[in-house]
């Protein structure tokens, strides 16, 4: 009897294990960082598998990879900033954004805390870094600096700085004198010991971060796996936000090669979580003027597509419509959140 319990038990998880879907995300940055703890806890949790999921963050340079690669079918889904997507849709790239992740805007220029620059006309001539050239902060830096008037290709240089420590010893070494990276990679830099100052973002600062992104096809043929991969984010948003040190330490279960090196434990669980920290902030739904996990704020998208296309970020004028899509929000958001919350409350590692 035990030997047939054995077999049974044996087959069943042969079974489950091959009804699993693997789907590669693109994660848009080379480093694995405390941001992606949500995908760490709902992998814990079997949030994913529950839905019949095997989910595989894939790290990219940038934003413009992630979009790249859903275009050509490498992946079916990646969480870039809409720039890419705007820069490639008039080239017959159908696809759309699903579910925003942040629900403001998390990139912009940073300084050294003592640097004489003071705001985005005071960069002229001067060397901005950045984590890739196929970063979104490339696309965000050209549209700030011609914002203010000044020739992105011309009055300033952007140069490629790398993430974290890099980035930290060359702006010590003032190599460069700026960064157009974003809200993680900025903790990052300061955890590297270079305390930051933001550059005023003025009109920016509503505009929405990353989203997952998929092509118009994949929305209609995968629908339910995409669906189950936006709620099994936004679970997980919802755990890290009521517990972020548990989310951290799920994060170095789950992906190990996040937890760094060089550091006790409390010293780099310390450090991360101010890394989550200032994702968190952007994650909050009320920073979008939204009230569900995903939701786009369509008045909040039209407006920095009408900015991206004043500066010739964006080739056209594209209805935010074509772009972003609200079709799959209510399905994500059929989860019980207070649950979530109480178990987050509730973990002990």
């Amino acid at each position: 009897m035990r030997l047939l319990l054995a077999a049974a038990l044996s087959f069943a998880s042969v079974s489950a294990a091959q009804a699993e879907t693997t789907i590669r995300v693109g994660w848009c940055a080379n480093t694995v960082s405390g941001a992606a703890s949500p995908f760490a806890i709902a992998q814990k949790f079997g949030w994913f598998a529950d839905e019949g999921l095997k989910v595989i963050l894939t790290p990219l340079p940038g934003a413009t990879d992630c979009v790249k690669q859903v275009a050509t079918g490498e992946l079916l889904f990646s969480q870039p900033s809409i720039e890419p997507v705007l820069i490639i849709h008039p080239q017959g790239v159908n696809g759309k954004l699903f579910y925003t992740t942040y629900q403001s805007f998390t990139y912009g220029i940073a300084v050294p805390a003592d640097s004489p620059i003071q705001t985005l006309a005071d960069l002229k001539g001067k060397t901005i870094g950045v984590i890739s050239m196929a970063s979104g902060g490339v696309v965000v830096a050209r549209a700030q600096l011609a914002s203010v008037g000044l020739d992105p290709n011309t009055q300033a240089h952007l140069v490629v700085a790398g993430e974290g420590a890099q980035t930290a010893a060359l702006l010590r070494s003032k190599q460069i004198d700026a960064l157009s990276q974003f809200d993680t990679q900025y903790a990052m830099v300061e955890n590297a010991g270079i305390k930051l100052r933001m550059l005023p973002l003025g009109e920016m600062a509503p505009f929405p971060g990353n989203s997952l992104f998929a092509l118009d096809k994949t929305l209609k043929d995968h629908r339910a796996e995409a669906v189950a991969l936006g709620r099994g984010l936004a679970m997980g948003e919802a755990f890290a936000m009521a517990n972020p040190e548990a989310a951290i330490r799920i994060l170095y279960e789950v992906f190990p090669q996040t937890k760094p090196t060089g550091k006790d434990e409390d010293t780099a669980i310390r450090d991360d979580v101010k890394v989550l920290s200032a994702r968190i902030a952007h994650w909050d739904l009320a920073s979008g003027g939204v009230t569900k996990w995903g939701e786009s704020n369509l008045t909040n998208f039209a407006n920095y597509i009408d900015f991206l296309t004043k500066w010739k970020v964006s080739p056209v004028a594209t209805p935010v419509g074509e772009v972003v899509t609200n079709d799959l929000v209510d399905e994500m958001n059929a989860f019980d959140q207070a649950a979530i919350e109480a178990q987050a409350k509730a973990w002990k590692p």
